[in-house]
């Protein structure tokens, strides 16, 4: 067990490894690796059950309570007049007791072709105790991370809607703690950022249907905590997918949902001190090691949902990270229930090694869906 003085080791070691692809390829195959790396990482952890058993894909998905935070656009497609969604994920148990990621969405329709959706994601990494250069004990620190997003989505035609969301985001990972031992002290990040979705949805046939989607999320101000520090890019990301759904009978449904993810801020080695829009379109084509290489910044995403009358859903899902990018790579699945209004989501992730801080990672989503 850890005790106090140990657990800020581990949180640092832990919240680096989930969050930090550099840091998890080479705790875990101890290789060289060129990830890319921005302030509050944990923007990009899909916080709902549903995608999370779909190996985290999900911005093509049909859309439901957490619509927002995987594209605002299909906001535009909702088929209920109000829906509200709680996610709970205990995170790396394996190392420590009081980590969680939490997460509220809603919508609320405004008429047949459009609606407003408030959603609030708190990571809460628990109590740390802070230590000076030389191992002597500051003091205790609860640090936290909250984004509060507000979105909109309209349908343009019967196919094709878009949308935005706005968001403010507080980092606070050591309060006014001096914890290099400087005289400069530390203080909480805040900025602002947006996201800007597509969403295409069409049936192809009397059971088919085939839904194409593009998302750039978190296009915002760089952060830092510290006056002297130098602020960091956000993780800016584009993700696109598709999913597309089969209906087997009257009772049975399946849906193959694939994504594809790409973090748009410079790579290692390239200017980090451009402006953001600049480091957007550059990081297309600022890896050292050229296209290859950009390939190699791209995640995939993929998983199965198979749904029983409406009422019983079972879900697996894979994603995978190039070993020279953080090696990120796991199976997951889950299941759901609908019954009336109500609904319970499960996941559970597979990370390959046993011994990966990812193991027995659960994410539990209660659903309220109200006509």
């Amino acid at each position: 067990m850890y005790n106090k003085s140990q657990i800020f080791k581990a949180t640092a070691f832990a919240l680096a490894l989930f969050t930090a692809p550099a840091a998890f390829a080479q705790i875990t195959t101890g290789g060289n690796v060129s990830a890319v790396t921005t302030a509050v990482p944990i923007l990009t952890v899909g916080p709902d059950s549903r995608a999370a058993a779909l190996g985290d894909a999900g911005v093509a998905l049909s859309p439901d309570a957490n619509a927002s935070y995987w594209n605002p656009a299909k906001l535009g497609f909702v088929q209920n007049d109000l829906s509200v969604a709680f996610s709970y994920s205990p995170w790396l148990s394996n190392i420590v007791d009081d980590m969680s990621l939490n997460y509220l969405s809603g919508y609320k329709r405004l008429n047949e072709t459009s609606a407003l959706s408030v959603s609030l994601m708190y990571f809460d990494l628990g109590e740390i105790q802070f230590i000076d250069a030389n191992q002597n004990p500051l003091q205790n620190y609860n640090p936290k991370e909250y984004a509060v997003a507000v979105s909109y989505g309209q349908a343009l035609s019967e196919y094709f809607s878009v949308g935005v969301t706005g968001r403010f985001i507080h980092s606070n990972l050591a309060g006014d703690v001096n914890v290099s031992g400087s005289n400069t002290e530390s203080q909480p990040g805040n900025t602002a950022a947006v996201d800007v979705g597509v969403y295409y949805n069409r049936d192809l046939n009397q059971n088919l249907n085939l839904g194409l989607a593009a998302n750039i999320a978190n296009i915002g101000g760089k952060i830092a905590y510290s006056e002297n520090e130098d602020k960091s890019f956000l993780p800016t990301n584009l993700k696109v997918g598709t999913a597309l759904t089969y209906n087997l009978d009257a009772y049975n449904t399946l849906t193959l949902a694939v994504d594809a993810n790409k973090l748009l801020v410079p790579s290692p080695g390239a200017n980090t001190d451009q402006s953001v829009v600049s480091g957007i379109f550059s990081s297309f084509a600022d890896a050292e090691g050229g296209a290859s290489e950009e390939l190699k910044e791209v995640n995939i995403s993929t998983g199965l949902e198979y749904w029983y009358n409406e009422l019983f859903a079972a879900r697996v899902g894979y994603f995978y990270e190039n070993p020279d990018k953080g090696g990120r790579q796991y199976f997951s699945t889950g299941i759901g229930i609908r019954y009336q209004k109500f609904g319970l989501d499960g996941a559970y992730l597979i990370p390959g090694d046993e011994s990966n801080p990812l193991a027995d990672t659960w994410r539990f989503t209660l659903v309220l869906n109200l006509e």
